[in-house]
This record gives C-alpha cells, sequence and structure tokens, in this order.
C-alpha cells in the first residue's frame, strides 16, 4: 500500500508540473504577438494537457483522485515570467528565455520522477513524456539562442 501510495505522489507531482506548464504557456501566448510562437505555445499546451489526461488516467486507475493544482516551485515560475516581462519587455527572447526555466522545471520533475520505484507500464508512459519534453525543451532552447545571435 505504502508504495501505492509513493506511486500516486509521483503521478500527481507529473499532473502538478504539467499544469504549471499549461498556465506558463497561456500567459506566453498572451504576451507575444508572433504567430510562430503562438503556434508554438499552443502545441505545448495541447501536448501538456494530453499529459494530464494520461497521467490522471493512471491515477484514477489506481482508485486515487486527479490532481488539478499546480506546485509552488510553478507559481514562483510564473510570477518570474509576469516581472521579467513586465521590466524586459515582451520580446522573443525574455519570453523564450522564461519558458525555457519552465522546460528546465519540467525536465528536473520528469527525472527525478524516473528515479523511483514504478510500475513498468507507467515507467514507459512517463519516459515519453519525458523524452517529448526533452524534444520541446531543446526546441525552445534553440530559437532563445537564435533570437540572442540575432540581437
Amino acid at each position: 500500500m505504502e508504495h501505492q501510495h509513493r506511486t500516486a505522489d509521483v503521478l500527481e507531482d507529473l499532473v502538478k508540473i504539467n499544469n504549471d506548464r499549461i498556465e506558463g504557456y497561456q500567459k506566453a501566448i498572451k504576451q507575444t504577438d508572433d504567430s510562430d510562437l503562438k503556434s508554438l505555445f499552443e502545441r505545448m499546451l495541447a501536448d501538456s494537457r494530453q499529459y494530464v489526461v494520461q497521467l490522471n488516467k493512471y491515477l484514477r486507475g489506481m482508485g486515487e483522485e486527479r490532481e488539478r493544482d499546480t506546485t509552488f516551485a510553478g507559481k514562483i515560475y510564473r510570477t518570474w515570467m509576469d516581472v521579467k516581462v513586465s521590466f524586459g519587455g515582451k520580446d522573443r527572447h525574455s519570453i523564450l528565455a522564461s519558458c525555457e526555466y519552465g522546460e528546465d522545471a519540467a525536465q528536473r520533475s520528469y527525472r527525478e520522477a524516473l528515479q523511483q520505484d514504478l510500475p513498468e507500464d507507467l515507467r514507459e508512459i512517463i519516459s515519453q513524456q519525458q523524452r517529448a519534453l526533452k524534444a520541446s525543451h531543446d526546441e525552445i532552447r534553440h530559437l532563445r539562442d537564435v533570437e540572442a545571435v540575432n540581437k
């Protein structure tokens, strides 16, 4: 039973980090007028919404409740993003740097989750999500680097 509670805690944390990611990209969409970034952020929003559905489905299968909250770190990230954009402007580089900060947090959460003793089917779900999130992270970082060179 203790193992099931630890597994549920891991899942709830991943749901929370994806909820943070959803809120972060909703803010990023509002902060840019660039259609290519809006499109990218919409795709990342859709990805995280799908991850939340998958993780909550697994939680429900374990008899646990769905997790809808966000993390404390996510709240700090969104506040930091608001402050940075307020003082740094709504330029692409600032927005992308803020998004990369959030992507770094997601990567940390997924790495920590994969260090836990998890059922193999859940480990596969988390690994697939982590790989997709890593690709998103790398895409954001690349765009941020391009903007740094073009400044």
